[in-house]
């Protein structure tokens, strides 16, 4: 798995905003459209609101880190939602879910008690059972924290990884 490092020689595109880079891919920030099943996922980030509750939060104020896998986790969903696909309808008509394989998360800056967040999901690699996914925890704009995430398509019963639906990989697009 490749680590994420800073992309040297370029100039941020705005003030308070870091650009990543796994590999080729650039992380910069993507656009916003919440419509289900209405979105072609394939080269367009997605982003979804998360506000920092007292909850999430330690004594200090300052996001528990485990918190930061929260929030891209709900983002996936959204992401998947906002595509047109339902977790469980996904189970119910495929035989399939998909997995976190693993994941690897750098924390850049701590979120503190209410702030108002963007956790976004970009594609950056499509398998045939799995899909690596680049997601940013972002305020106001600025890198909190920054994942790669590898998800994996497995039978529901079985758990054996299963190739990818072809109804969202018409969505998500192929990049392997």
């Amino acid at each position: 798995m490749q680590r994420l490092r800073k992309k040297t020689g370029t100039r941020n595109p705005e003030p308070g905003t870091r650009n990543l880079e796994l590999g080729t891919l650039n992380l910069e920030p993507g656009t916003r459209n919440l419509e289900p099943g209405t979105r072609n996922l394939e080269r367009e980030a997605f982003s979804w609101p998360i506000r920092v509750y007292y909850e999430d939060t330690d004594s200090a104020g300052v996001v528990y880190y485990a918190n930061y896998l929260k929030f891209i986790e709900r983002a996936r969903t959204e992401w998947l939602r906002a595509a047109g696909f339902e977790q469980h309808n996904i189970a119910a008509q495929y035989q399939a879910v998909f997995v976190v394989r693993a994941v690897a998360i750098e924390y850049l800056k701590p979120a503190l008690f209410n702030d108002s967040l963007q956790a976004t999901v970009e594609v950056a690699k499509v398998g045939n059972s799995q899909i690596v996914l680049v997601q940013r925890v972002l305020r106001e704009g600025e890198a909190l924290a920054t994942a790669e995430v590898r998800v994996v398509c497995v039978n529901a019963a079985t758990f054996r990884p299963v190739r990818i639906p072809k109804a969202i990989i018409a969505k998500i697009g192929t990049t392997s």
